[in-house]
């Protein structure tokens, strides 16, 4: 400022110099996500997950906080249970929560995961349709690739895959939230109009549907991500096996309780 007093111009660069100096902190600490994500002991395949999943970016959506109760609801082998827990903290605490089926599936991996390493996370398997957790306990949910499976038909003697009243699991999983809760909600995309008869030939389901389902049982749309869209996915081909993995188009939604 050409005409400033030497005072007034030396208060001008002290104030650029704080500024400069607050963005260069910023970079230099990451924020609690950025830290779960680069947090020491984690797995090679989950940092190997990490690329393709943006877990730092969906948790921040889903406004995960130190102190919160959160669920992990079909958390199969517990990546978001861990990441979670770190975000949580000490006075917070993660559910992490499958039915028998989901913990064959994943071989029961969340125990090495969790026993030992992970004070504040606790495994339980339950009914999805009568989740023995309290009312309005629960400050978030997190279901991600797991919605589109209470849809599918699965007639594996070995698996025993229960068939859903989904209708029921949602309210379930309102009843658990509080007020104001969250749900982040991420799925495989199916082809806009099929509802959920790709649920078992592809392991997708339709995003319009999905949100709809979830609007019926008292949640709002909050937020919502791109994140995870891939335009080159044709959404015909299954989700979990073959040459589609890790690369389909995925929905992300964050939803309130009201």
């Amino acid at each position: 400022m050409p005409g400033a007093s030497l005072p007034k111009r030396a208060a001008l660069a002290s104030l650029a110099l704080m500024a400069l100096g607050a963005l260069a902190a910023a970079h230099a600490h990451p924020d609690i996500y950025d830290a779960a994500v680069a947090r020491p002991g984690r797995s090679a395949d989950d940092l190997k997950r990490d690329a393709i999943d943006h877990p730092a970016e969906l948790l921040r959506l889903a406004g995960i906080k130190p102190g919160m109760q959160v669920a992990d609801f079909m958390a199969a082998d517990g990546y978001y249970s861990e990441l979670a827990s770190y975000i949580v903290g000490p006075t917070g605490r993660v559910l992490l929560l499958n039915n028998a089926t989901w913990d064959y599936w994943s071989g029961n991996h969340w125990k090495e995961r969790v026993e030992g390493r992970l004070p504040n996370v606790e495994h339980r398997t339950i009914d999805a349709e009568h989740v023995a957790v309290p009312d309005g306990s629960l400050d978030a949910v997190l279901l991600v690739k797991a919605y589109h499976d209470f849809y599918a038909i699965d007639d594996d003697p070995v698996a025993k895959w229960p068939r859903f009243d989904v209708g029921r699991v949602v309210g379930e999983i309102a009843r658990m939230l509080k007020p104001g809760g969250t749900v982040l909600l991420v799925d495989h995309s199916a082809r806009p109009g099929t509802a959920t008869s790709a649920a078992t030939p592809l392991h997708r389901i339709d995003e319009a549907y999905a949100r709809q389902e979830f609007e019926k049982h008292g949640f709002a749309l909050v937020r919502s991500s791109d994140v995870l869209r891939r335009p080159d996915d044709p959404r015909d081909q299954i989700s979990y096996k073959g040459p589609m993995v890790g690369k389909t188009d995925r929905f992300v939604m964050v939803f309130e309780r009201r």
